[in-house]
């Protein structure tokens, strides 16, 4: 009878801990999207995002249902791109401030978001529009810009910049992948999704010559794909923002979606950077040690009803 009565008290422990556990992990699995090189609101005038005439998709469609900052910036003088996105993936440029390929930038640390996340067996993927797939993507092509797709630029990942690295190639996907994992349940836990150069607003592509409606037009015709899946619907967060302001270093845009999040047009003006989403992501997965600027940063939680 003492025996039964230990072993009940155990099994009610371990319930109250995974119990526990479930609750610390509402969130499961993560999106963002990288847009490019636009002020949120101000000193950039018509080139702004909220309000944009251009941008309808975010403003009448997005913004009202999403949870979002009014004060997200990059990194104080951190541009051009490739240290921002950098800064989102370790927490620091590194000294980087120039978008050369990884041929001249790659870093031999393993301290970075997606090799803790690998060691914790948390799957990860970055789906990049415009890359083949059949090798690690270390150069330009067509519209793809290695400088926005920080994950090459780490020699774990890339086994020392080898176009060949299986571990490279089986992680950083294209983008025309993610449909169809979404719709087979083969989704990752963190996804990192980088739009090409005329999509992510960066340049002015036809057919509209506009860089804020073009990716406008595509979230609109990529966004609802998420949203409407299964790993969104069942604890997903969405998480829209831009590598950095076009002047200055902001505010930029965070739009965060999510069942969890508070939604409903919340807004906030609580001052944010990239080591926030950094932090925020890495408290959501329960990885450690919070990475460089990680560690300075408030998190993005009150974007969100339930965290993490």
């Amino acid at each position: 009878m003492r025996k039964l009565t230990v072993m009940l008290v155990v099994l009610a422990c371990l319930g109250t801990v995974t119990q526990a556990t479930a609750q610390k992990h509402n969130i499961k699995t993560v999106f963002i999207i990288l847009m490019e090189n636009h002020n949120w609101t101000g000193a950039n005038g018509s080139g702004s995002i909220k309000g944009s005439r251009y941008a309808p998709y975010i403003n009448n469609t997005l913004l009202p249902m999403a949870s979002h900052a009014e004060q997200y910036f990059n990194p104080p003088g951190i541009h051009p791109s490739l240290p921002n996105y950098l800064w989102l993936e370790a927490g620091t440029n590194f000294g980087i401030l120039d978008d050369n390929a990884p041929s001249v930038n790659s870093q031999t640390t393993t301290q970075h978001l997606v090799t803790l996340l690998n060691n914790a067996r948390i799957s990860w993927k970055a789906y990049e529009e415009d890359i083949a797939g059949n090798t690690c993507p270390l150069t330009n092509t067509r519209e793809y810009a290695v400088k926005h797709d920080p994950f090459v630029y780490f020699d774990d990942v890339t086994n020392n910049q080898d176009p060949n690295s299986a571990y490279c190639i089986s992680h950083v996907r294209p983008f025309t992948e993610l449909a169809t994992d979404l719709a087979s349940g083969n989704v990752a836990q963190y996804n990192f999704i980088t739009p090409n150069l005329c999509d992510d607003m960066h340049d002015k592509c036809k057919p509209l010559q506009n860089a804020i409606e073009q990716g406008d037009t595509w979230l609109k015709n990529n966004v609802p794909t998420i949203l409407t899946s299964a790993a969104y619907q069942s604890g997903g967060a969405l998480f829209i923002t831009w590598d950095e302001a076009a002047t200055g270093d902001g505010p930029i845009g965070m739009i965060v979606l999510s069942p969890l999040a508070k939604g409903n047009g919340y807004e906030n003006f609580i001052p944010y950077t990239h080591g926030s989403t950094l932090r925020t992501f890495e408290e959501i997965f329960g990885v450690s040690p919070l990475l460089n600027d990680a560690a300075n940063q408030t998190d993005l939680s009150d974007l969100f009803s339930v965290f993490p």
